[in-house]
């Protein structure tokens, strides 16, 4: 029964949540007091759960219900992880929504709809059952939903949440043809026995489909080209729902893929079609982030990227590092949204040791190669040869990141000061990459299957990545000496717009024109 203790969370946050809904009407203190006494208590029960974890080892509670149709807790390093994450942000994000929303006629409904998307989300972390996971999955969305119209007169956000409404219905029909397919493959509805068998090599050629259809889900939860409009447009919802995404919500999709790591395994291509889409979403989406001047849309497309990066380490098999992404990212981009309010004036009181420098082709090709050599060192310090070839390739996308700031520093005009900072931080991106893959790996040895030897297939696939993503940042350093050409304005133009793609997905699915009710109607009219 101690492998039920996670059970606790939800089911705390969702008393919570009941007792939100009761209370309508403006400032609901006590209402608001309980969601986050909630959220702090499933912090305690995540804690807990890891002191659990360390004495008896990973487990699963027992089954309430009988044979597929059952629920279940499992425990292990991947559900901890998750538990200790989404609740962390769970009680930021109510802590400043109960600010935020102060004096909003609907903030009890508000704070209701918020803390049961937690709960769905807890539960579907720690799920040891197929149908624990498939619940956990849609209800999340579907209580993500009313956040999303949480302000029915804006019309940009109703469109963008059934834009939304959409795509992960689709989503939610791959996971339970993914479900359905594991179940008769295995004869089982418990996860932890499907992926002991599936690391044996059991469930062919059933798990092929299967790990086809759990991609497809998660490429629709996680906002992956073409289908990522959505979450560039909800911006138009209240700021803590853009940073309760980050809450396990839209990152689902790579905690899927990572849940199911060892049936992903037995397909080979489901993974290099996962690094082609990740990759190409990450790099659009991080070109196109440079072309927007509102902050929260430049940190959504930010987002998408970033999605797409993760994918993209789901596709290489580097699991424990695309967990690692996951914690990462959650913690950085919940925080830069709630702090988004603010983000103009940060940044115009840092200091800067200099003037803005354009550097020439000379000093991108300094900087490029700069990076390597300490890519280079730093890894043979830690030891290339205990590296698996994805993992190395993997680093070699994120020094070509660094090398862009490197090319600042040495630019003609640069200072001094900026050289030896740029030259500094890239020391210290690398070393913290080889450092964290190293924790990660040794802390999932045994949850998460290591990186498969690659096949050509692989090869090819790695050494495309490596290219694609250095040409882009070759280009990108580059930018500022040819930004001015009037080809260049042109293209600024179009990849502000997204390249149009999600517009074409609007005429693809017929248009959303909204009916404009009377009731957003009169409230436009007082506005």
């Amino acid at each position: 029964m101690i492998y039920a203790l996670p059970l606790l969370a939800p089911l705390l946050l969702s008393y919570a949540s009941c007792n939100a809904f009761k209370a309508p009407g403006l400032r609901p203190r006590a209402a608001i007091r309980l969601a986050e006494l909630a959220a702090l208590a499933s912090i305690l029960v995540a804690l807990l759960s890891g002191l659990v974890l360390a004495l008896y080892g990973p487990g699963t509670s027992p089954m309430i219900g009988y044979g597929y149709v059952a629920l279940a807790s499992r425990l292990d390093l991947v559900s901890l992880v998750m538990l200790l994450l989404v609740s962390f942000i769970g009680w930021v994000v109510l802590r400043y929504a109960g600010t935020f929303l102060d004096g909003e006629a609907r903030q009890g409904p508000f704070t209701g709809w918020m803390t049961a998307t937690l709960a769905a989300v807890l539960l579907l972390v720690q799920s040891g059952t197929l149908l624990q996971l498939v619940i956990g999955w849609c209800a999340a969305s579907l209580l993500l939903h009313q956040l999303l119209i949480f302000y029915p007169e804006r019309i940009a956000a109703r469109r963008a949440a059934r834009k939304k409404f959409f795509v992960s219905r689709l989503g939610d029909l791959a996971l339970i043809g993914a479900v359905a397919l594991l179940a008769v493959a295995f004869q089982t509805g418990d996860i932890a026995t499907i992926l002991l068998d599936a690391q044996q090599g059991q469930g062919l050629p059933l798990t092929i489909a299967a790990a086809a259809l759990l991609a497809v889900a998660a490429l629709l939860k996680s906002a992956q080209f073409p289908t990522h409009g959505w979450l560039t447009e909800v911006m138009e919802t209240p700021t803590p729902v853009s940073a309760l995404l980050h809450a396990g919500v839209v990152n689902a999709g790579g905690f899927l893929l990572i849940r199911f790591a060892d049936v992903m395994l037995q397909a080979p291509i489901v993974l290099a079609a996962l690094v082609m889409v990740g990759g190409f979403t990450a790099i659009f989406g991080s070109v196109v982030m440079l072309t927007q001047s509102a902050v929260k849309t430049s940190l959504a497309w930010s987002t998408v990227a970033q999605m797409g990066f993760m994918i993209l380490q789901c596709g290489l098999a580097l699991f424990p590092v695309a967990l690692l992404h996951i914690v990462a990212h959650s913690l950085y981009k919940a925080h830069s949204f709630l702090a988004s309010g603010s983000a103009i004036e940060t940044v115009a009181s840092i200091r800067r040791p200099g003037p803005i420098t354009i550097p020439n082709a000379k000093a991108v090709g300094r900087a490029f190669l700069l990076a390597l050599f300490i890519y280079a060192v730093i890894g043979l310090l830690f030891g290339f040869a205990d590296k698996p070839p994805q993992a190395l390739a993997l680093g070699a996308i994120l020094i070509f990141g660094v090398a862009y700031l490197i090319a600042q520093g040495l630019a003609d005009a640069a200072p001094w000061a900026l050289t030896w900072r740029t030259s500094l931080y890239a020391v210290l991106a690398a070393t913290a990459y080889f450092a964290l893959q190293k924790i990660a790996d040794t802390l999932m040895h045994g949850t998460l299957p290591p990186p498969p030897q690659p096949g050509p297939l692989e090869w090819t696939l790695m050494l495309l990545a490596v290219v694609t993503f250095g040409l882009v940042a070759i280009a990108q350093s580059l930018f500022p000496l040819w930004a001015y050409h009037p080809a260049a304005a042109g293209l600024r133009v179009h990849l502000a717009n997204g390249l149009y793609v999600n517009a074409l997905f609007d005429r693809l699915l017929g248009g959303w024109k909204l009916p404009v009710s009377a009731s957003a109607t009169s409230a436009s009219v007082k506005e």
